[in-house]
């Protein structure tokens, strides 16, 4: 009964990765839109600042939440350590934990500095963009961003599901 609970639910976790992806190639398909206006509006170094930004974003909002999804495994494995808890793996594990909060400040560093390069570009796109179309491209970042949260969360959950679906398989003679 477990274990057809935990498929079902990886089921519905599938299904609900399908929805995102399929808005996702939407937001691609928007993006590709805005790109080839902004390619025609702006001069040829202000079109390569907003492409080197859009690149940017994704690669540094991934970092970030693998760096995030990667520090809260090492925390909950610290949670889990207790009396019995080999040395070395209690030092490894702090070492880990070290690591990862130090690369995702740096991660944070970057997502600032993402920030400031933003408010660059769209202070471009402003000079070409009517009030409208600004409003979409706004709208667009928005939504890439949190899409690509969405895809990140639902990925680790369907690995949290499969696992524990894993470890009651092999639990069960």
């Amino acid at each position: 009964e477990l274990m057809a609970s935990l498929q079902s639910r990886l089921q519905a976790l599938r299904e609900e990765q399908e929805l995102v992806l399929s808005e996702a190639r939407e937001c691609a398909k928007q993006g590709e839109e805005l790109e080839a206006m902004v390619q025609d509006l702006c001069k040829p170094n202000e079109f390569e600042r907003y492409m080197m930004f859009i690149g940017d974003l994704e690669k540094v909002v991934s970092l970030l939440l693998c760096l995030s999804s990667r520090l809260a495994r090492v925390q909950n494995a610290m949670n889990r350590m207790d009396g019995n808890t080999e040395a070395e793996e209690r030092q490894s594990l702090n070492e880990r934990h070290k690591l990862l909060s130090q690369q995702r400040e740096d991660a944070k560093d970057l997502k600032e500095n993402l920030d400031r390069r933003e408010r660059v570009v769209s202070g471009i796109l402003a000079k070409y963009l009517t009030e409208q179309q600004l409003q979409d491209y706004q709208h667009f970042i928005q939504v890439k961003t949190s899409l690509l949260i969405e895809q990140k969360d639902l990925e680790e959950q369907i690995k949290f599901f499969k696992e524990q679906l894993e470890n009651l398989e092999h639990s069960i003679p």
